[in-house]
């Protein structure tokens, strides 16, 4: 299934087998826990809204390959701050931005040339935040 990461008019095509690593690690409720001056617990829970991690990487070293080209537009789109992106992950429609307080992009080059060209294929992983209203 195809995975494209959008702004404004212009789309890049993520490698369709990129792997959702934290899609289950989130859950949409809020809780914290403390204790009284008499010990009693309280405990408060709330609905989360939005903030879910959408971390896209290759399941193994063999699949998931990413054109330098591609990574280039990522990277230029994550060097502006709260850059808001259109995801289309699984057939569904998200709005995220890069997780900075993470490494937002990282690579490696499954062939180190000393000249690099556009076409030239790396494991890449994508770190991004749903912040869809």
């Amino acid at each position: 299934m195809v995975i494209t990461l959008t702004v404004g008019a212009t789309t890049i095509n993520l490698p369709p087998d990129l792997f959702w690593s934290d899609e289950f690690e989130w859950l949409p409720v809020e809780q914290t826990e403390r204790r009284t001056i008499t010990g009693a617990l309280v405990v408060s829970s709330a609905a989360r809204l939005g903030g879910q991690p959408i971390t896209l990487q290759p399941e193994r070293d063999d699949c998931a390959w990413c054109a330098r080209s591609v990574l280039e537009q990522a990277q230029a789109w994550a060097s502006s701050p709260g850059q808001e992106m259109t995801l289309v992950l699984r057939g569904v429609t998200r709005t995220v931005i890069w997780r900075h307080s993470e490494r937002a992009i990282s690579s490696t080059p499954i062939v180190h040339y000393d000249d690099t060209a556009p076409g030239d294929y790396y494991l890449a992983t994508f770190r991004l935040l749903d912040v869809t209203p």
